[in-house]
């Protein structure tokens, strides 16, 4: 599939040790060769908002709204998280996302050090960084907690692989306080950096920032300098009129959660008019533990199915659109030469077997992904040239034994958070 979104038949030649597309045609030839006739090519999916670690918590917590569901549930069995069980339920994570097709994402967790050395391993690409919390933390745990995420995303940017980018990370505008923001901020703009934060998710959301600040979450961070040009939110669910121009203006991304937002309640968010207005905006699945799978064309059918009802016109986020999203534009957001089968761009695709009762009769391409495809009929996936899924068996990663630990991990979890130990 190419850029203008149209099925072509043709031979993909990748310079594996630069990792791009070297070339798009007909015999063409190389040293190695996957045949792919009869299956659909299309670039690699983009998860642009995650916290992988939290497939350990999947189905621990359902059917509540997000606050309560953070502050009764999700925050106190987090506290139990170390570093190897967030190795874990990383490395679960990524299993999950190479056998969907997925070939770059951005994570906000903690313990990142050890995401970074999870994701390595897996050949995936990825913008990662350390979630900065510091609403009822003592002073001296709130800069802590800044001052992690600032020495993350140095000591991590293209360090321990080119594919491996960092942000700096505050949670959102009402958990961390406005003189952290302050401090912090222009710390990591001198890094080079983007920030990623939630932005708008929910009503409670919206009124907290007007009775702290008098302003909107978007408003506020605009206006303050904590999102700028190259700057990313995730769900902005409930934004207004004005905050839509001032994302529009200020060429800020957003990442639309549909799964999530629908899961846990929040809303729908205005999709459909973010990009009649020009706003750049990519697909993330968030955590596992509010969706509950990590599988992106899921995503794309959710993303499409609620932002027609949101305004009642089913020719709204069509899904040329929501290909889109999860392609070219979620690469765009997160700094990255791909999602696009094009000469010159990263060779990050994903392969389907089109060869099911589901996926039949074969018509039009985005109409497949969208409405039709899941993350199973996934067979390769390539990151970079490298080939990360060879008919449907991982080859970076031990599935069998990943799956084990993380069962075994996320029982432990439990059995100390019950027996408060």
């Amino acid at each position: 599939m190419l850029p203008s979104m149209r099925l072509e038949y043709a031979d993909i030649l990748i310079d594996v040790k630069k990792g791009v597309i070297l070339e798009i045609g007909n015999s063409l030839q190389g040293d190695r060769e996957i045949n792919v006739s009869g299956k659909l090519v299309i670039p690699g999916l983009v998860n642009s908002h995650t916290h992988l670690a939290m497939t350990l918590l999947r189905g621990y917590s359902d059917d509540k709204p997000l606050e309560k569901w953070l502050e009764e549930d999700i925050w106190p069995i987090e506290s139990y998280l170390g570093p190897a069980d967030v190795y874990k339920g990383s490395q679960l994570a990524l299993a999950e996302l190479i056998k969907s097709g997925t070939t770059s994402f951005c994570d906000m967790y903690f313990h990142m050090g050890k995401v970074a050395e999870a994701t390595k391993l897996s050949g995936l690409r990825a913008v990662l960084g350390q979630g900065v919390i510091t609403v009822d933390k003592k002073i001296e745990d709130a800069h802590k907690d800044a001052e992690e995420g600032l020495s993350f995303a140095k000591k991590f940017n293209k360090s321990i692989s080119d594919k491996i980018k960092t942000a700096f990370m505050p949670h959102s505008i009402t958990t961390v306080g406005k003189e952290y923001f302050e401090e912090y901020i222009p710390r990591s703009r001198e890094l080079g950096v983007p920030v990623h934060l939630h932005a708008n998710e929910t009503l409670q959301d919206v009124k907290d920032s007007m009775r702290k600040y008098g302003k909107r979450p978007i408003e506020f961070a605009v206006e303050n300098g904590i999102l700028e040009p190259g700057d990313f939110a995730a769900h902005c669910v409930h934004v207004d009129a004005n905050e839509i121009g001032l994302l529009a203006k200020n060429d800020i991304g957003v990442i639309h959660c549909p799964a999530s937002n629908m899961k846990l309640a929040s809303g729908m968010a205005p999709v459909q008019e973010l990009l009649d207005s020009g706003v750049r905006v990519g697909l993330g699945t968030d955590g596992a533990a509010s969706n509950n799978d990590l599988d992106l064309f899921g995503e794309m059918r959710d993303a499409a199915m609620v932002g027609k009802l949101a305004t009642g016109n089913a020719s709204s986020v069509n899904a040329t659109s929501v290909v889109s999203m999860a392609t070219s534009e979620g690469s765009k957001i997160l700094g990255f030469l791909g999602g696009e089968i094009e000469v010159g761009q990263n060779a990050d695709i994903a392969v389907l077997d089109l060869e099911s009762a589901h996926m039949t009769p074969i018509r039009e391409g985005t109409s497949l992904l969208v409405y039709s495809a899941n993350g199973a009929d996934v067979i390769h996936t390539i990151c970079g040239g490298e080939i990360l899924m060879r008919d449907r068996k991982i080859t970076t990663l031990n599935e069998s034994k990943i799956i084990k630990d993380a069962q075994e991990c996320s029982d432990s979890l439990i059995e100390k958070m019950e027996n408060n130990i």
